[in-house]
C-alpha cells in the first residue's frame, strides 16, 4: 500500500452515511485489533461525533472489541474539559460515554496547562505510547502512525486546526503544536501537524450538508491550483484517504 490511495463514497441519505461510517470503522477495528492488539483512533470535533452514532447501536456496539481502542484528538480547544467548546466533552457526551473503552485508553489533552505546554505534554505522552508499542511509528518518517483518523473539514478546507495561509501549515518537525490566533473561535488551540496526519494508515474524511460543498469540489476536482486548501495538502505516505460524503456535500462533483 505504498503511497496514497484515495476513494470517494457518496451516500443517498444521512442514515446511509452514518451506517457506512460505522461499517467501515468496525471493519478496521477488527483488522487492527487482530493484527496489533490495539486500535488507535483519532477524533475531531464538529458534527463528526454525531455521525458516529451507529457505532453505539446494534449490531456494531456488540461486535467491536472496545477494550482494544485507544482514543486521541487531532486538535483541541484550550478550554476546560467540561467547557461546551471542548472537543473532549463533545466526544464524551456523544460517543465515549456509550461504549466501554477503558478510561486510561482515552488520551485527553491536559486542560490545566496553557497552549504551549499542553502541546508539549501531548507530544511527550504520544512518544511514551510509541515506546510502549501502543502507537506505531512510521519507519519512513519516524512520526506516529495512527490506525484511523476520523476527521471533518471546514468550509475553508481546514482540517484539525490547520487553517488556510497559516504558518502552521509549514511545520515539519513537531508532532503537536499550538495556535493562538485561530480564525475560527475559540482562538487558542493545540493541533497535530501535517507530518503526523500524513503518517496515518487510514483517514475517513466525513462531510455532510451544503456548507462545505465548494471546498469539497475544490478538494476533489482541482489539484492544479497554486492556492491549495489545507485538506489538499494531506499527502499520505502509505495509507488510504476515504471521503464519506452525503448528497448535499457532493452536489457540485
Amino acid at each position: 500500500m505504498a503511497g496514497e490511495k484515495k476513494e470517494v463514497k457518496i451516500f443517498d441519505s444521512d442514515e446511509d452515511l452514518v451506517e457506512g461510517i460505522a461499517k467501515h470503522t468496525a471493519e478496521l477495528s477488527r483488522k487492527f485489533s487482530l493484527q496489533r492488539g490495539a486500535f488507535t483512533v483519532v477524533l475531531s470535533g464538529g458534527y463528526l461525533i454525531e455521525k458516529l452514532r451507529k457505532l453505539v447501536e446494534p449490531p456494531y456496539v456488540g461486535e467491536v472489541d472496545w477494550a482494544k481502542w485507544h482514543i486521541f484528538w487531532v486538535d483541541e480547544r484550550v478550554v476546560k474539559k467540561d467547557d461546551p467548546e471542548s472537543n473532549y466533552m463533545l466526544a464524551k457526551n456523544g460517543f465515549l460515554s456509550k461504549v466501554p473503552i477503558p478510561e486510561d485508553q482515552i488520551y485527553a489533552i491536559n486542560d490545566s496547562l496553557d497552549a504551549e505546554h499542553a502541546a508539549e505534554d501531548y507530544e511527550t505522552r504520544l512518544k511514551e505510547l510509541v515506546e510502549r508499542g501502543v502507537v506505531e511509528i512510521s519507519p519512513q518518517t519516524k512520526f506516529p502512525r495512527f490506525d484511523l483518523m476520523l476527521l471533518g473539514m471546514g468550509h475553508d478546507g481546514h482540517l484539525a486546526s490547520l487553517f488556510p495561509h497559516h504558518p502552521l501549515l509549514s511545520e515539519k518537525n513537531r508532532w503537536v503544536t499550538f495556535i493562538k490566533n485561530s480564525p475560527k473561535p475559540p482562538p487558542v488551540r493545540i493541533t497535530f501537524t501535517f507530518p503526523v496526519i500524513d503518517a496515518s494508515a487510514y483517514i475517513f474524511m466525513v462531510v455532510a450538508g451544503s456548507a462545505e460543498v465548494d471546498a469539497v469540489k475544490k478538494a476533489l476536482d482541482d489539484n492544479s491550483s497554486n492556492d491549495l486548501l489545507p485538506v489538499q495538502m494531506v499527502k499520505l505516505e502509505n495509507g488510504e484517504f476515504i471521503w464519506f460524503l452525503d448528497k448535499l456535500a457532493a452536489l457540485k462533483l
